[in-house]
């Protein structure tokens, strides 16, 4: 790990100084002059890795005692302060009972140890990576070196996006949370240099196209405050199903975040994301479209499933994972569908 400089910060205002006074360092694009620290349980690992190399870190954790650390359900919806811990948000009451994705896909995320360090924040800017990233060996890397070129396609691919890669990059988005997200229409405050503004979850990440170093539309200095989650009919009638090579501690091979609101079996809407296949948390809105006014049984499911993955496109390693993909999100359909709300 390269030497830095930790700061420490009381509120969102000093954590936004913190960032903007840092030293410049080299061009290279995982040298970033600041980051900022709450879990670390991804940064940590990449500045080990010497992947990423901030000048100074930024550390956030005393937010955790502001509204960033604060969980709120009203009538109008959920309120997930970024500062809140994954193991809080998966083990409350409410989300639990109303918005049963979220707390699925939490709980189904990394080892119970890991849950309790990391942040909601920080887990949806989780850096979209492969083994080819990770290990600084390989210069053939878009996302650490711009221009270099992409050692997996031609390398072991087997984990790697069928939906939404490039010829640049075709690393995976390893989130579990961010499908929930999305597939529940949430939003984003965000802080910044030039004041605060709200997106949505769906605009946060950034397909890799030409640039895959660039993973999300926050500017420089940026930081998540909160997850807004509305209310709607579908968030309680809602899962995640999650397929993976080993029951714990393993990133998804394929994933379906489901939320359905039901007339008896037909469907008035469907929200549903896929994960573990795409290079960022994807939202299949072909099959929602499709199982609009339908009776949901195992063809329109299975129908459903064909056109969230008509466009993927796989590689020599990872094709399995659009038939791997089509059967999850079956699952899920009639699971949901089966729940009793």
């Amino acid at each position: 790990m390269r030497p830095f400089e930790l700061a420490r910060a009381s509120d969102v205002e000093s954590a936004l100084r913190g960032y903007a006074t840092a030293s410049p360092v080299g061009r290279d694009a995982m040298a970033t002059q600041s980051q900022y620290l709450a879990g670390g349980t991804t940064l940590v690992d990449l500045m080990k890795l010497d992947v990423m190399q901030p000048s100074r870190v930024i550390d956030i954790n005393a937010l955790e005692q502001g509204r960033e650390g604060q969980i709120a359900v009203s009538e109008k919806g959920l309120l997930l302060g970024s500062m809140v811990r994954m193991s809080a948000a998966a083990e409350h009451p409410e989300v639990r009972r109303n918005y049963p994705v979220i707390a699925q896909a939490l709980k189904l995320a990394a080892s119970p140890q890991i849950r309790n360090m990391a942040s909601l924040g920080g887990n949806v800017l989780q850096r979209t990576r492969c083994t080819y990233f990770r290990d600084a060996s390989y210069a053939a890397c878009n996302k650490r070196n711009p221009g270099a070129g992409c050692a997996a396609l031609r390398g072991i691919n087997r984990s790697h996006a069928v939906l939404g890669a490039s010829d640049q990059c075709i690393a995976t988005y390893p989130g579990d949370f961010a499908q929930a997200l999305i597939a529940l229409d949430a939003r984003v405050e965000v802080m910044g240099p030039g004041g605060a503004r709200e997106i949505r979850f769906a605009d946060l990440h950034r397909l890799p196209e030409r640039a895959p170093h660039v993973e999300t539309s926050l500017e420089k200095g940026d930081l998540i405050v909160a997850f807004y989650v509305p209310a709607t009919p579908f968030a309680r009638r809602s899962l995640f199903l999650k397929v993976r090579d080993r029951e714990s501690y393993e990133f998804a091979l394929a994933s379906a975040a489901v939320a359905l609101d039901l007339d008896g079996d037909k469907v008035n809407e469907a929200r549903i994301a896929v994960g573990g296949v795409a290079t960022v948390p994807w939202r299949a809105g072909e099959a929602e479209t499709f199982l609009r006014g339908l009776r949901l049984d195992q063809q329109s499911a299975a129908s459903a499933a064909e056109a969230a993955f008509a466009g993927a496109v796989p590689r020599e390693h990872n094709g399995f994972k659009i038939e791997l993909g089509k059967r999850t999100l079956v699952r899920a359909l009639q699971a949901a569908a089966a729940l009793a709300v």
